[in-house]
């Protein structure tokens, strides 16, 4: 899943854009053609191939751009993880805690490819991308540290891995784009864990 600007694919024939923005939509598509391919073979059988006929672009662009496969989806996740935080971050309601939990399943079921590799291939990766989960359970638990200034870090994290278990349990048995059948599972899992601090009026 790729937000950012300039990451349209190009037009066809001949085109005027500057270096930078056929760099940047060429990355846009092998980063959303990497989501597309692990979501749909899984990681371990994706390849560079796969990226490059997606994307449409050569493997010496491909090689441009990222050291490896991994690199790429990698930088896939991170790019999409930097689209959802934005997005909870600017949920409005009444509810801050139920319009952030709604804004996050909304995401993930629209973009299903992007919601299997952040919540399942990414496992998948080898160590490397462990680590790069472990700190994006951080940032989500740092997120919510304006929600429950009370709640202490371990807490907010307990908060975060009960969600992503669920959310994953549904994402695995292909009910994506059920997800916003969640939203009350998964505030009253943040309330239960982070206490009075976070707010529980409904909108």
């Amino acid at each position: 899943m790729s937000d950012e600007p300039g990451t349209r694919p190009l037009p066809r024939g001949p085109h005027r854009l500057a270096r930078e923005e056929v760099l940047a939509s060429q990355r846009g598509r092998m980063l959303d053609a990497m989501a597309e391919a692990v979501a749909r073979r899984g990681y371990a059988a994706t390849t560079v191939a796969d990226v490059i006929a997606g994307a449409r672009v050569s493997r010496k662009t491909f090689y441009e751009h990222f050291a490896d496969k991994e690199a790429c989806l990698l930088a896939a996740y991170d790019a999409g993880v930097e689209v959802l935080l934005s997005t909870l971050r600017t949920a409005e309601g009444s509810d801050a805690v139920r319009a952030r939990v709604r804004a996050y399943l909304e995401t993930l079921a629209a973009e299903p490819a992007f919601a299997r590799t952040f919540l399942i291939e990414i496992a998948a990766a080898g160590p490397t991308a462990l680590e790069r989960r472990d700190r994006v359970h951080d940032a989500f638990a740092e997120a919510a540290a304006d929600l429950a200034p009370g709640a202490s870090r371990a807490l907010r994290l307990a908060a975060v891995g009960a969600a992503d278990t669920l959310v994953t349990r549904w994402v695995r048995e292909g009910r994506t784009h059920r997800l916003a059948e969640l939203e009350d599972d998964v505030v009253r899992i943040n309330l239960a864990l982070l206490g009075d601090a976070a707010p529980t009026a409904r909108p």
